[in-house]
C-alpha cells in the first residue's frame, strides 16, 4: 500500500530531478499546514498569499514561502508555540527537518521561521532515485519560510477550507477578495529595489482572469499601515485604477518576467507582458 506522502506525490507529474525538488517541497508546506491545523493555530490565525492561492485555488505556479495573518493584533504571540508541532507532524511523515525561529527586528510585527533540510536525503526517501543525482548536490539545503503577521490589517473576510491528504484537516484562509486586496496591496507598495517580483504581476492576472473583486476596505487598511494612503478620503475604484496605471509605468516588464519564470510551467504567456498589456487588461478586467 502506498506510504501518505507517496500518495501526495502522485498528484505531481514528475519526470526529472528538479520535478521532484518542486514537488517535495510542496508536500512539506502542505504537511506543516496540517501541522499547524492539528495544533490549532488557526483558532487564531488565517493562511493568505500566493501558496494559499496555489493549494487551495489551483495557481498555477510554485510559490515557496507559508504566509499567516492573526485575526486581530497581538504582541503576546509567539510563533515558537508551533514550530515544535510542526517539527514532530513533518518527522511523523519521515521528514528529519530543522524548525527554526528567525529573530525579528525591534519594530517588525512580522515573526518568521525556516524549515530546514537536507534536500538530497528526502528526495532519495520519496523517489526511485540512485545516488548521485544530477543537478541536486549532496550538501544542497532545503529551505521554506513560513511567517506570521502579528499586527494585521483591519478589513479582511475568510472562509474555511478542507484537505483530504495525508489525512483529513481544516485551514481557514482570506477568501478570494482578501487574498487579491493582499497582492493588490504588493503590487502598489512593495519596495523593489534592483528586482521587479513577476509573481506579483503574475497572480494579478490570475485575479483578473477569474474575475475576482478585491476588497477594497482591507486593501485601504493594508495601504494606511504600510504609509502609502495618508490622504482622508476612501480609497476607490478609480484611484486604484489610476495607481496602478503609474506603477505599471514603472516597471521593467521584461526583468518582471524573468523573475516568474522559474516558477511557471509554461512561460510563453509572458510574451505579451508590457505596460501597454497591463493597462489594457486592467482596464477591460479589474471590476471594482
Amino acid at each position: 500500500m502506498p506510504s501518505p506522502v507517496q500518495d501526495l506525490l502522485s498528484r505531481y507529474d514528475c519526470k526529472t530531478p528538479d520535478d521532484y525538488r518542486q514537488a517535495l517541497k510542496q508536500i512539506i508546506q502542505e504537511i506543516t499546514l496540517l501541522g499547524l491545523s492539528r495544533a490549532g493555530f488557526f483558532r487564531q490565525g488565517s493562511f493568505y498569499g500566493g501558496t494559499a492561492l496555489r493549494i487551495f485555488h489551483g495557481l498555477d505556479r510554485f510559490s515557496e514561502d507559508l504566509d499567516f495573518s492573526l485575526d486581530a493584533p497581538d504582541p503576546s504571540f509567539s510563533l515558537e508555540t508551533f514550530t515544535s508541532s510542526v517539527r514532530d507532524e513533518l518527522a511523523a511523515y519521515g521528514f528529519e527537518v530543522q524548525v527554526e525561529k528567525k529573530d525579528k527586528t525591534p519594530d517588525s510585527t512580522v515573526q518568521s521561521a525556516f524549515i530546514k533540510g537536507g534536500a538530497l536525503v528526502h528526495l532519495l526517501k520519496i523517489a526511485s532515485f540512485t545516488p548521485p543525482v544530477s543537478g541536486v548536490p549532496p550538501n544542497e539545503q532545503l529551505r521554506i519560510k513560513f511567517e506570521v503577521d502579528t499586527d494585521p490589517p483591519a478589513g479582511a473576510t475568510y472562509e474555511v477550507k478542507y484537505q483530504l491528504s495525508p489525512i483529513p484537516y481544516s485551514v481557514r484562509l482570506y477568501d478570494l477578495p482578501s487574498l487579491f486586496a493582499g497582492k493588490l496591496h504588493a503590487l502598489l507598495c512593495r519596495s523593489w529595489k534592483n528586482r521587479v517580483k513577476g509573481r506579483d504581476f503574475y497572480d494579478y492576472l490570475w485575479y483578473l482572469s477569474h474575475g475576482v473583486i478585491p476588497n477594497i476596505s482591507h486593501l485601504e487598511a493594508r495601504m494606511r499601515q504600510s504609509g502609502h494612503w495618508n490622504r482622508p478620503d476612501t480609497l476607490d475604484g478609480p484611484m486604484i485604477h489610476q495607481l496602478l496605471d503609474e506603477r505599471f509605468a514603472q516597471v521593467d516588464f521584461t526583468q518582471a518576467a524573468n523573475d516568474v519564470k522559474p516558477f511557471v510551467h509554461d512561460s510563453r504567456s509572458l510574451d505579451l507582458w508590457g505596460r501597454d498589456f497591463f493597462v489594457a487588461v486592467t482596464k477591460d478586467k479589474l471590476k471594482l
